[in-house]
């Protein structure tokens, strides 16, 4: 944790917090690769073998598909409350993504009209991390929009726990989405799995979900076989404030980020040194309250606290950086949003935390990190669909089209083409 003024930064000292140091990915691909290859020769051999390894959990070709008895028996280890918190964020989720879906239809000029249709994938695999918490809130980001379009087959790869099981609130929340299978299979493993099939793991079309570096790592390794959503690796959280912000508000939420995992990564913007100084305070105080201090602690090693001269500069850091989290805290919080280039999510307001978009408001909490805000959306219903053209001509449309697509062709030297068009007015002479 370090208070620093945003101007002093050396330039090296950006470019470490902008590339997110200690974020190595090619340092890790080797193991990646290697993983990812066995399973494509070894199969579910080498999926209980790596779950041995990684999990401490002994699999049998048995068991690496959670049975529907574990999904029934799974209600009754999980409170009402939860199931109704459940649904709620169903609901909220469905009304949120159904809003993106559009077919259209327009007439781009006489006798011509072209139109969209959309057509959901057929099967897709996602993976709902696990290990240091479970991820519940993740089945519900992934398979709620996508079997709202219409996907026909989702299964679900999870870590299993140390006693190998599935934790229950995660296979109620797979129920309640509308999942269709469930493995007891995470990591590095699981992706492959997914990509590639094994005897028991069918393969699919396109992998979802976020993960550790690890599983990020192998989905860019197999995003050259099979479709994948984004980049989503360890959360990330920026705030940018002036001096009305609530220090304590703030300094809860980067604990909040931070306790996802150790290479989490959060910041604070701020024109206000004394809110850095408050910040700071609160932050150190709030670390040490949870049970996953450890984790919170390791995180907050990366916490940085720079101190702008205006808003502008803690804009322009912001777009620089990409956050997939970025919280507004100041008096007018829209007035900024117009400058806002880069970030996977936007929270306006002492009142819009990130942990509400994590779990209920609606919106998709599978976001870009490592910087890949720049170019790369959420999650989003378009996620699990493919989008085809219709294209419908009358006569009169292809003719008053014809001149132009014939001189398109011809410069091009495809000569096929324009006689494709040639050919049906070849009578009118």
């Amino acid at each position: 944790m370090e208070i620093r003024n945003l101007n002093s930064l050396k330039p090296s000292e950006r470019e470490v917090i902008i590339c997110r140091s200690g974020l190595d990915f090619d340092k890790i691909v080797p193991s990646v690769r290697e993983i990812v290859d066995d399973v494509r020769q070894r199969k579910d051999l080498a999926i209980i073998d790596y779950t041995s390894k990684f999990d401490g959990v002994t699999l049998t070709k048995e068991n690496i598909k959670v049975s529907q008895e574990e999904i029934d028996s799974a209600y009754q280890k999980v409170s009402e409350n939860l199931l109704k918190a459940v649904k709620k964020s169903i609901s909220n989720i469905r009304k949120f993504h159904k809003k993106q879906i559009h077919e259209f239809s327009c007439k781009t000029q006489t006798g011509v009209r072209v139109s969209q249709i959309v057509r959901p994938l057929e099967r897709i695999g996602i993976y709902v991390p696990g290990g240091r918490a479970a991820y519940p809130s993740t089945v519900l980001m992934t398979a709620v929009p996508a079997r709202l379009v219409g996907v026909e087959k989702i299964m679900v790869c999870t870590p299993p726990r140390e006693d190998g099981k599935v934790n229950p609130a995660v296979l109620v929340a797979c129920n309640e989405a509308g999942v269709n299978e469930i493995y007891r299979v995470g990591g590095v493993q699981a992706v492959a799995a997914m990509a590639y099939g094994t005897q028991l793991i069918p393969k699919v079309e396109a992998i979802f979900g976020p993960g550790n570096i690890y599983v990020t790592a192998a989905k860019i390794y197999v995003s050259k076989d099979v479709r994948i959503d984004l980049p989503a690796g360890p959360s990330e959280l920026l705030i940018i404030s002036d001096d009305t912000g609530n220090p304590k508000f703030i300094a809860a939420d980067l604990v909040s980020q931070a306790e996802h995992d150790p290479q989490a990564r959060v910041i604070l913007v701020t024109t206000s040194e004394n809110l850095a100084l408050q910040v700071e305070k609160f932050v150190k105080q709030f670390s040490k309250q949870f049970f996953g201090k450890d984790v919170i602690s390791k995180s907050l090693e990366n916490l940085w606290i720079l101190i702008s001269n205006n808003l502008d500069e803690a804009v322009e850091f912001s777009n620089n950086y990409a956050p997939e989290h970025l919280e507004i805290y100041v008096e007018s919080p829209k007035t900024l949003l117009t400058n806002i280039k880069n970030a996977g999510a936007i929270f306006l307001g002492p009142f819009s935390p990130v942990a509400v978009g994590d779990y209920s408001a609606g919106s998709n909490h599978v976001l870009p990190t490592g910087g890949f805000a720049k170019s790369y959306s959420g999650l989003s219903s378009y996620s699990f669909i493919k989008t085809i053209s219709v294209v419908e001509c009358s006569y009169s449309g292809l003719k008053g089209l014809a001149d132009t697509v014939v001189t398109m062709a011809d410069a091009e030297g495809l000569l096929a083409h324009a006689e494709s068009i040639r050919v049906r007015f070849a009578n009118e002479k």
